[in-house]
């Protein structure tokens, strides 16, 4: 039986949000459950973008630090990575404030560069994982709650999507779009590649609306962890009275035979209808998930320009 720990949480200041966490994580006995001493662990937060700092867009810079202090006390190596959709991982995670937490808690920023990959599932051809995420030892995944305008909600199994390397994730919307089913399909399939032995939601504050960038800040007051990022994510869309079926990823899951039964799911703290919200706003309207080749060309042009010129420029201007 998958477990599924959930809590009411409504700080994230340090003190508080480590005490939260703690206590999130006892049903297993702590972070030692997960990680060994000398363990590399890649903390896989959403880095989704650099351009609305304060929209709770990303996840927030205050759990990545408290995790990876976890990590370290048990005495595991952690490490940040993700590709953004845009730009670096660096780049987003100083316009959002990351870097003073990080260089805190001594934590490298590791880019998923897409000449570093590995090729991982028979199922979809060409379906190609970084390296960098891969090798790790133990994956943590730290995804947000959001509304999404392709997948109605983005939880903890899209935001390992952030580990398709470079532009490659818009090459698969281009690939795999044009049919949501095997889209979803495609997305539990890195799912099970990647394996996290942990999946942290930050619902303290999540975005709603027209997601996953367009929306508004909402307040959730929720954390929530398992092993099983299936488990969790099918809890999540409990809490936010969401039709699973309607989530593709969640459906997916599902129609795969990897996503239990709500029933099936033991809830060792508090329980989803505890922490239920009845008036969570999707977004208003849904939009294709398939790219055309002109938007791939556009999305890669947008890309290799934040990376080449705008990132270097504000670094340099910060100095």
């Amino acid at each position: 039986m998958s477990s599924v720990s959930l809590i009411y949480a409504d700080s994230y200041e340090q003190q508080k949000l480590r005490s939260s966490l703690a206590t999130l994580l006892e049903p297993w006995g702590g972070m030692g459950a997960f990680v060994k001493k000398g363990s590399r662990v890649l903390l896989k937060p959403n880095l989704l973008t650099a351009g609305r700092p304060g929209k709770e867009c990303i996840t927030r810079p205050e759990i990545v630090c408290c995790v990876a202090q976890l990590v370290q006390e048990v005495g595991g190596k952690p490490f940040l990575g993700d590709s953004p959709a845009f730009g670096s991982a660096r780049g987003v995670a100083e316009s959002n404030g990351y870097l003073p937490m990080m260089k805190s808690v001594n934590l490298p920023i590791v880019e998923f560069h897409g000449q570093r990959y590995q090729t991982v599932s028979d199922s979809f051809n060409h379906l190609r994982l970084s390296k960098e995420a891969m090798e790790a030892d133990v994956v943590i995944n730290l995804p947000k709650i959001k509304s999404h305008m392709q997948l109605t909600l983005t939880m903890g199994v899209k935001n390992l999507f952030g580990c398709v390397p470079g532009k490659m994730k818009a090459w698969w919307h281009m690939e795999a779009g044009k049919d949501e089913r095997r889209f979803g399909d495609m997305l539990v399939e890195t799912a099970r590649a990647l394996t996290p032995a942990l999946t942290i939601v930050d619902g303290i504050i999540g975005h709603e609306g027209n997601g996953p960038s367009g929306g508004e800040p909402r307040e959730l007051n929720i954390l929530g962890a398992s092993e099983d990022v299936f488990a969790l994510d099918r809890s999540l869309v409990e809490i936010l009275n969401v039709d699973p079926m309607v989530v593709p990823t969640v459906a997916a899951s599902k129609r795969l035979g990897c996503c239990p039964e709500l029933v099936d799911i033991h809830f060792p703290l508090q329980q989803p209808v505890e922490l239920q919200v009845m008036d969570w706003k999707l977004p208003d309207n849904l939009v294709p998930i398939d790219f055309g080749m002109p938007r791939v060309i556009k999305s890669t042009f947008k890309h290799l320009y934040i990376r080449l010129l705008k990132e270097p420029m504000r670094a340099y201007a910060s100095r």
